[in-house]
């Protein structure tokens, strides 16, 4: 039975450093949804990279996550998925059917046997985008976290590196 938590936050909210310690304990694999497109993301993930030791899995999972997540599921392997948000904006930009993607997400889920910690932006909290696209994406980032946070086990939302519980 598969044991989920999602951990939501804004930018540079501590997020990430928290679902690296929900996820700490080996084997564990890390989940990239990243990719290097320029130089500056190119360092944010050298820098994520760098607060990993040499006992963490990597697999580049740019738009096929659930794949990722049943192809490594098992073995009590924990699974870190980081993030969804830049899935979701992998996904757009390769006009793929969010919601259907969306679904497959939830399926690999229900059936995986172990742990999986997923990392995801709340970006609903701010200012509305000044453009359509912009607020395409929030809306689908909602939908999406929406959806991943009513199947999980865990939610906690993140704020100036502190968690706070949300479900579970």
């Amino acid at each position: 039975m598969a044991d989920v938590t999602l951990v939501l936050g804004g930018a540079r909210s501590g997020k990430s450093a928290r679902a690296l310690k929900l996820a700490a304990q080996p084997p564990h694999i890390f989940i990239a949804t990243a990719e290097a497109l320029d130089p500056e993301m190119a360092e944010r993930i050298a820098r994520h990279r760098s607060e990993r030791d040499s006992s963490w899995g990597l697999i580049e999972a740019p738009l096929e996550l659930a794949a990722a997540i049943l192809d490594n599921d098992g073995g009590g392997t924990v699974l870190l998925v980081d993030c969804l948000t830049l899935w979701l904006s992998n996904l757009m930009h390769a006009g793929r059917d969010c919601a259907a993607e969306t679904d497959a997400l939830l399926g690999a889920l229900s059936r995986t046997r172990g742990r999986v910690v997923m990392v995801s932006n709340e970006v609903g909290m701010g200012l509305a985008p000044d453009n359509a696209l912009g607020r395409a994406f929030r809306d689908e980032q909602g939908r999406l976290n929406r959806r991943v946070a009513e199947a999980a086990d865990r939610v906690e939302f993140v704020a100036a590196g502190l968690p706070l519980t949300l479900k579970g």
